[in-house]
């Protein structure tokens, strides 16, 4: 579909994407088949060790691999199908199985199916326990991976110019971003229309059936913990226990998501600014969190005023870069520290090592040959902006913009323009979310930005369940830290669990 499509075949193309509830859909069964062959070096690239890479290879040939087949619309369910991969991880105490658990991936646009090796079997041994009584489910979500999926004509933006944003700038980023998405969007409506997080939930509901499961465990991570919300209230009656881990906010809204993050981001460069001032002989940023403060809102503005250009750098050090330095979490403060200590003090046009090691890596490295797709950008974008209730015009964006780098000295350059939805050319699909199902534990980060731990507690007052508090700034951590993956394990073994775990340990 081009640009020159009527308006009027457009809104025709779109009226059915209302979400109502499904009709009775014909139960599908699972078409099982042999899991993919990945070289060791598709392995590698999937953050397995050399050492695990044996035990990988251990864990697939017990992995179960099919698909299962969907309606692209639930409120038609006799029309076009699409298919979703599926993966199983048989319990292995089969005598005292309690059940199956379905791991939610994040994103939007995450892969899931190789989850149950990744993020239970081969995470760490608390993890690997998980699989004893329980089959550990994975999936591709709609739009990803070895599932159906879509490829929009997605523009590479172009390199923006270095330096303090302009609203020259802005007005360019924001006309490049609504002619990428509408070019996006009305390359294929049909499907991506259909890509929201209550059709990943009825798919997941079909994949319960299909493997003939009553209910379904979840455990969710980021986004995952989004849909584990939607799940839950389009099918409490089929939803035991319920894990998720770095909650979103019960809500929508990209500029408001933005603007909670950033602050919370500012907050935690507080923490960060208090650990690099008790170390300031190694760094010599400041001798107290004040000082460190002023100095690396002093260097944001610096290379802002006066962007360095650095062999074997691609993108340019201007104030972004400084700030995406003060934004990084506790396990990156040792780099963190050095690279800012680096900025103030070169002279010369080779890039510092550390800021070379920090800021080097391309954003989207390129894919080994063979291995599986990680994340799907088009699913990710689609997910987005169907379900974006904030899509802010141009002059709303600068003004929000622009406070927003008022606000957070250290940090604000770091959050780009918040258009990422401007011009979308399909209808926002919200979701209400409600009560039901089995026991909610929600795990809130007490300090990271990504998920900020007030969504956590608004997610509660929204749906119920117990907060489990992670007194660390790592997204997604509690799976990798053992005593907390302990806690996870405990929990699904029993339905019991504390009111929180240490996390991640600041770095000494």
């Amino acid at each position: 579909m081009t640009y020159r499509t009527s308006l009027t075949a457009l809104a025709l193309t779109l009226a059915g994407l209302v979400a109502h509830p499904s009709p009775a859909v014909a139960l599908s069964s699972v078409q099982w088949k042999s899991c993919p062959a990945y070289s060791d070096e598709v392995i590698r690239s999937l953050r397995v060790t050399e050492e695990q890479v044996p035990a990988f290879r251990t864990l697939m040939k017990r992995l179960e691999c099919g698909t299962v087949s969907v309606p692209l619309n639930h409120r038609d369910p006799g029309g076009r199908k699409i298919d979703i991969a599926v993966t199983r991880l048989a319990a292995t105490d089969g005598s005292r199985r309690l059940g199956a658990i379905a791991v939610l991936p994040g994103g939007p646009g995450n892969s899931g199916y190789l989850d149950p090796i990744l993020r239970s079997a081969l995470r760490n041994k608390e993890m690997a326990g998980l699989n004893e009584r329980y089959d550990i489910i994975g999936f591709d979500p709609r739009g990803v991976g070895y599932s159906t999926k879509a490829a929009c004509p997605l523009s590479p933006m172009g390199p923006q110019e270095p330096g303090t944003m302009t609203k020259e700038t802005a007005r360019k980023i924001y006309d490049s971003q609504v002619a990428t998405n509408q070019k996006c969007g009305r390359s294929d409506p049909a499907f991506l229309g259909q890509l929201t997080t209550a059709n990943v939930a009825k798919d997941l509901d079909l994949v319960r059936a299909a493997l003939g499961e009553r209910t379904l465990n979840l455990l969710g991570f980021s986004w995952g913990t989004y849909l584990g919300m939607v799940y839950r209230s389009e099918f409490p009656e089929h939803t035991g226990r319920a894990f998720l881990d770095s909650v979103a906010p019960p809500w929508t809204r990209l500029d408001r998501h933005t603007k909670d993050a950033a602050a919370a981001a500012e907050r935690n460069f507080g923490r960060m600014a208090t650990w690099l001032a008790r170390r300031d002989e190694l760094y010599g940023l400041g001798a107290t969190a004040r000082q460190v403060r002023e100095e690396v809102a002093r260097l944001v503005g610096a290379y802002d005023k006066s962007p360095k250009t650095f062999a074997g750098l691609q993108r340019p050090i201007d104030g972004s870069a400084v700030a995406d330095l003060a934004k990084l979490n506790s396990t990156e403060w040792v780099r963190a520290g050095k690279a800012l200590a680096e900025l103030r003090t070169t002279t010369g046009t080779t890039a510092p090592p550390t800021v070379k090691e920090l800021l080097g890596a391309p954003m989207m490295g390129t894919p080994v040959p063979g291995a599986p797709e990680t994340l799907n950008m088009t699913m990710n974008l689609a997910v987005a902006c169907n379900e974006d209730a904030g899509r802010t015009g141009f002059d709303t964006a600068w003004r929000a913009h622009q406070r927003l780098v008022t606000r957070h000295p250290a940090t604000g350059r770091g959050w780009g323009l918040g258009v990422r939805c401007a011009g979308w050319p399909l209808p926002v699909q919200e979701t209400t979310l409600r009560r039901g199902g089995g026991s909610l534990v929600l795990a809130g980060h007490l300090h990271e930005f990504m998920s900020v731990y007030d969504w956590t507690l608004q997610t509660r007052r929204a749906v119920g369940g117990t907060v489990y508090t992670i007194a660390d700034d790592v997204h997604v951590s509690a799976t990798r830290v053992p005593e907390c993956a302990a806690d996870v394990v405990r929990y699904f073994d029993t339905g019991r669990i504390g009111s929180g775990c240490a996390g991640v340990a600041l770095p000494s």
